[in-house]
């Protein structure tokens, strides 16, 4: 029996789910392999290049007890990344020092203070994660006292020359196969490529080493938070990190389900998406990261505990920061904005804080369905840093590339990616940046207004919702199917804190069909039409199925609230038709 028929057999898959994967354009054979769990069938993740080289050195480092050093990112990749070779070293009862940089002091990537640190720390080897292909400076530095680096990263490899590393293990390395599915891997499934060549090597030594089954929860955890493309390989392990949450044994990830949340079995991906990885990346934005790590690497749940509430308290403060700074960026983009094609949003303002601007740039895109890049000040005097993020299916990294020559700094991969550079330099960088994209087909830069598949208010059931299920995870390459619905009529709404939207629509041709909707930061939100609007004009027109409808477009979700539990429309946008 085939995977899919497996599927079908065992979640009784509807019609409606075959008609969306094959509307995505999948093949008979692309759906069976969609649906696949078969980690035997994974591309060969210790295929990569210096992958062996890197593990070879770990292990003498292992056997003859010389000092190991793990140094990571400070976002969610590179912490999970971090707790991921943490507790894979502790099968073997091995202490590493763990270093994580500040946002605001070192700064992203590794750089020769760190490593001469590192070497007065009695550490031999030094492996960055999710960092570290841009740093050519500390790998010289490396070099010059001794310590082997193994640098481990996702990144694009993008400067004339790699870095002089004892080993650059990264599946975007310039002289790896660009074709191949290991170029989506986030930085923690190469930290994962990592372990497993270490083991692989180990076994034939007849050395009995524990199952590396666990440590994909933290796959699945950065994976999914990172955006990384989520092609059938990394479908697979986030699958299996998924599956294994519900009973985790690590103090570090039970923190942040609630009793009920485990209860229900199964885990989401927008759970990560929203719940874990904001929380994670929350103290990193604002300070130092080492909290989080904490949090990950806890051995019980009592200091689990007194991290997490380290991190709620961080995440408040970040969304109050983020909220001032979302609104005047948009302010300054709708100011600026001439004629009716715009290209990007670009906005600077100098106290902008440096650790929401990614997450601002994200808003940004969402709102103006464009490629975005914020600017704040940096510490040093005259330099100003960003981050942008792209829409649609542009290579933002690509474009930012030719503009190369005015930045200091530069790092990143399509979908995102970092800059420093002089204020002198930013009239200059609009000017180009916005010809580069303005040349692109808009197409292919904008997130344009499409959706999955048009479904009816009929189909909208409990079983629909356990069907989606089978679709996960959700994230980059997979998105949460969006639907489009007419046939509706709006019974009423109300407005939660001036900016969120509840609705409620009943079918025109049953209306003893009910359907509860919700919209978070719809008011204001560019061109939407407002729900006032939209209910006064339904009711002057004295509704018509034939003149006038209603058009709504959505995700689906379960609620839980009280123990108890309803289908809600998550409402992206609603518009109405006159015929």
């Amino acid at each position: 029996m085939t995977d899919i028929q497996q599927t079908q057999q065992n979640q009784f898959v509807l019609p409606t789910i075959t008609r969306l994967l094959k509307q995505r354009g999948l093949s008979a054979q692309q759906i069976n392999e969609f649906f696949s769990w078969d980690l035997k069938a994974l591309p060969l993740l210790t295929g990569l290049k210096d992958l062996h080289k890197a593990a070879q050195r770990l292990i003498v480092a292992m056997e003859q007890k010389e000092k190991i050093g793990i140094y990571g990112d400070y976002d969610v990749d590179g912490t999970t990344s971090c707790a991921l070779l943490y507790h894979f070293f502790q099968y073997f009862e091995i202490e590493v020092e763990l270093i994580q940089p500040s946002r605001f002091i070192e700064g992203y990537g590794i750089h020769p203070p760190s490593i001469e640190k590192a070497w007065e720390q009695g550490i031999k080897v030094l492996v960055t994660v999710d960092c570290g292909i841009t740093n050519s400076q500390a790998a010289t530095k490396a070099n010059e006292l001794g310590m082997d680096l193994i640098i481990t990263d996702h990144h694009k490899d993008a400067l004339p020359e790699m870095p002089a590393a004892f080993a650059v293990v990264n599946p975007n390395r310039r002289d790896e196969d660009p074709q191949s599915p290991l170029v989506s891997l986030a930085g923690v499934g190469v930290a994962f490529a990592l372990c497993l060549e270490i083991k692989n090597i180990l076994a034939k030594k007849e050395k009995v080493i524990p199952s590396l089954y666990p440590l994909l929860q933290f796959v699945a955890i950065g994976t999914i938070c990172d955006l990384a493309k989520l092609n059938n390989m990394n479908l697979k392990l986030v699958r299996h990190g998924l599956k294994q949450i519900p009973n985790t044994q690590y103090p570090g990830i039970l923190a942040f389900f609630t009793p009920e949340e485990r209860k229900r079995g199964f885990v989401p991906s927008e759970k990560l998406s929203f719940g874990i990885g904001p929380l994670i990346n929350s103290k990193g934005r604002l300070d130092h990261p080492e909290k989080a790590l904490k949090l990950l690497i806890a051995n019980d749940s009592s200091m689990a505990f007194e991290n997490y509430v380290y991190l709620e308290v961080a995440n408040k403060e970040r969304k109050f920061i983020q909220a001032n700074v979302v609104k005047e960026a948009k302010e300054q983009i709708i100011k600026n904005i001439q004629g009716p094609r715009h290209n990007i949003s670009i906005a600077y303002q100098a106290d902008w804080h440096e650790g929401v601007i990614g997450i601002v740039a994200s808003k940004l895109v969402d709102n103006f369905k464009v490629p975005a890049v914020v600017f704040s000040d940096a510490a040093e005097a005259g330099i100003i840093k960003a981050s942008a993020r792209t829409a649609g299916k542009l290579d933002l990294f690509d474009c930012l590339n030719q503009c190369k020559d005015l930045f200091i700094k530069f790092g990143g991969h399509k979908a995102a990616a970092g800059l420093s550079m002089t204020k002198e330099n930013l009239p200059e960088f609009k000017r180009r940046l916005g010809k580069i994209i303005g040349d692109i087909p808009e197409n292919l830069r904008t997130n344009l207004e499409t959706y999955d598949l048009e479904i009816s208010a009929e189909e909208i059931t409990p079983k629909l919702l356990k069907n989606l299920e089978c679709l996960e995870p959700f994230g980059m390459g997979n998105a949460k199917p969006l639907f489009k619905m007419t046939g509706i009529k709006l019974d009423s709404y109300d407005l939660l804190k001036d900016i969120h939207v509840r609705w409620n629509f009943s079918s025109i041709k049953n209306s003893k069909i009910k359907l509860k909707g919700i919209s978070f930061n719809y008011i204001g939100k560019w061109g939407m039409e407002d729900p006032a609007t939209l209910y006064h004009n339904q009711n002057q027109h004295h509704f018509s199925t034939e003149r006038q409808q209603l058009t709504a477009y959505f995700t689906l979700a379960i609620n839980h609230f009280n123990g108890n539990q309803y289908i809600q429309l998550m409402v992206e946008k609603v518009t109405s038709q006159f015929y």
